[in-house]
This record gives structure tokens, C-alpha cells and sequence, in this order.
């Protein structure tokens, strides 16, 4: 009689995170890999990005974590991409509705000192 090794194969990091319509999610959620990514490197652990994010499970978020630096140089890019197309696009604003600013900046101003 045989016996086989009946070891469980850990899922793949690339199991946890998938690209829709160019961006990153963690698989089966709406939740961007950018928000776990952004919150690791800002020295959050794992257990306290659950918090900010209840509906995913520790072993997701290690998993994105773990897919994060298994692909950091393509994961870089991509945020980094991004970033320079949200500035673009807040110039852009800023641009098109300068009253509104200038008055959200008034504001703001008057808030702060209160």
C-alpha cells in the first residue's frame, strides 16, 4: 500500500489580488490593492489594516502584502502611475473651478481659527 504525501499547497500570492479594468483589487472585494499597500508602508501591520478594512479576512491581507512584494517593482510603477494621473486631474480642477477653491480655502482659514 502507497501512502501519499497529502501536503496542502498554500495558495499562490497572485491568488489573492487581481487586476479588473486596470486595477489592482483584493480577489472577490471591491477593496483596492493600493489602500494595503499604502497603509504597510506606512509601518500599519497587518492586524491593524483589518481594522481599517473588516470585511477582509488577516489572510488576505498578508496575501496582498505578500503578492505586494513578490511584484514591488510593477506594483511601484502602477502607484506611482496613478499618482501623477491624480495630480493631473486635481490641476486640472483646480483649473476649471478656481472660485470654488478660493472660497474652500476661505474656509478653511476661518475654521482653523475658530
Amino acid at each position: 500500500m502507497k501512502i501519499m504525501n497529502a501536503k496542502k499547497k498554500a495558495p499562490s500570492s497572485s491568488s489573492y489580488v487581481e487586476k479588473h479594468s486596470g486595477a489592482y483589487r483584493i480577489t472577490g472585494t471591491r477593496v483596492s490593492l493600493d489602500s494595503i499597500v499604502y497603509a504597510f508602508r506606512d509601518g500599519q501591520s497587518p492586524e491593524s489594516i483589518l481594522i481599517s478594512f473588516p470585511d477582509l479576512t488577516l489572510e488576505q491581507i498578508y496575501g496582498a502584502i505578500t503578492f505586494y512584494l513578490g511584484h514591488q517593482k510593477a506594483v511601484d510603477k502602477y502607484l506611482k502611475e496613478g499618482e501623477v494621473k491624480y495630480e493631473d486631474l486635481r490641476k486640472a480642477s483646480r483649473a476649471k473651478n478656481p472660485e470654488l477653491y478660493e472660497r474652500l480655502a476661505r474656509f478653511r482659514e476661518a475654521f482653523s481659527r475658530s
